[in-house]
C-alpha cells in the first residue's frame, strides 16, 4: 500500500506538471487539449516534430510587446503614402492626357501651318528668281514633330539636285524667299535686316527690295545694308560716319524730304 500510495503521488506530480506545461505553453486547458488533440502513431516521430518546431519558435526571437502598436503606426504610415501614391499617380496620368492634347494640336497647328509656309514658299521663290519652282516637304511624315524639313528648289533655266551645287548668292536669295514666306504667315510687327542680301548681284538685290517695300504693310523693316537697290526702296537713312577720329556722327535722310525738294512724283 506504502509503495502504491508513493506511485500514486509521483503520478499526480507528473501529472500536475504535465497541466502546469500545458497551459505555460500553449495556454490550453486538459478539456480544450484533449478536444484538438489526435491520435498519435509513432509518437518518437511526434517528439522529433514537437523538436522541430519549438525550435522555430524559438528561433523568431523574443515576442515584442510594442508590436501593435508598431502595426498601427506603419498601418497609418502605408495608408497616408497609399494615398500620396495615388494623387500623384492621378497627377501623372492627368499630365499624359494634357501632354496628349497639346501634342496633337501641336501636330495639327504645325501640319497646318507648314502648309502655308510650303504655299508661300513657292508663290515667294517665282517672284524672286522670276519663275523656277521650290517646296518643302517632311523627311519623317510618320512623326511629324520630330521630322526634319527639306528644301527643294528649281531655278528657272537649272536642274538642281542638291541646294549644296546653287552659287553663294542663289543660296543667299532661296533662304531670303523661305523666310518671307514664313513671315507672310503671322507677320511680325517689326523685323531687322543685317545684309541678307550682301552676297545677291544688282538684278537679285533690286528684286529683293521690291519684294520687301510690298510687305511694308504689315511690318516695319530696319535693314542693315551697302546695297544700293536696298537704300533706294528705304523711307529714311540713317548713316554713321567718323568725321573726327573717336567720334562718331548719325546722319539722317528721308525720301520723302528729298522728293519735296527735288519736286519728284512720290508715286514714282
Amino acid at each position: 500500500m506504502a509503495r502504491l500510495e508513493e506511485r500514486k503521488a509521483s503520478l499526480q506530480k507528473e501529472y500536475d506538471e504535465i497541466i502546469s506545461r500545458l497551459w505555460e505553453e500553449y495556454e490550453l486547458t486538459r478539456r480544450e487539449a484533449e478536444e484538438i488533440a489526435g491520435p498519435i502513431d509513432d509518437e518518437g516521430q511526434a517528439q522529433k516534430r514537437l523538436n522541430e518546431l519549438k525550435g522555430k519558435i524559438k528561433s523568431l526571437g523574443t515576442v515584442n510587446v510594442a508590436a501593435v502598436e508598431e502595426y498601427k503606426e506603419v498601418s497609418e504610415r502605408y495608408a497616408f503614402l497609399n494615398s500620396q501614391v495615388e494623387d500623384v499617380e492621378q497627377s501623372r496620368d492627368e499630365l499624359k492626357r494634357l501632354i496628349g492634347d497639346l501634342t496633337r494640336q501641336m501636330r495639327d497647328l504645325f501640319i497646318e501651318r507648314f502648309q502655308q509656309i510650303n504655299t508661300n514658299f513657292l508663290q515667294t521663290f517665282k517672284e524672286l528668281f522670276g519663275g523656277g519652282t521650290a517646296g518643302l516637304s517632311l523627311t519623317d511624315p510618320e512623326d511629324i514633330l520630330r521630322s526634319g524639313i527639306e528644301i527643294s528648289v528649281q531655278p528657272p533655266g537649272k536642274i538642281v539636285t542638291h541646294l549644296e551645287l546653287l552659287s553663294g548668292g542663289e543660296k543667299a536669295l532661296v533662304a531670303i524667299a523661305l523666310y518671307f514666306a514664313i513671315m507672310k504667315v503671322s507677320p511680325p510687327p517689326f523685323c531687322m535686316l543685317d545684309e541678307i542680301e550682301a552676297a545677291l548681284d544688282d538684278v537679285n538685290v533690286d528684286r529683293f527690295a521690291a519684294y520687301l517695300r510690298r510687305m511694308t504693310d504689315n511690318t516695319q523693316f530696319i535693314v542693315i545694308t551697302h546695297r544700293r537697290g536696298s537704300m533706294e526702296e528705304a523711307d529714311v537713312l540713317y548713316g554713321v560716319t567718323m568725321q573726327d577720329e573717336g567720334v562718331s556722327k548719325l546722319l539722317e535722310l528721308r525720301a520723302s524730304e528729298i522728293e519735296q525738294k527735288l519736286g519728284m512724283d512720290a508715286a514714282k
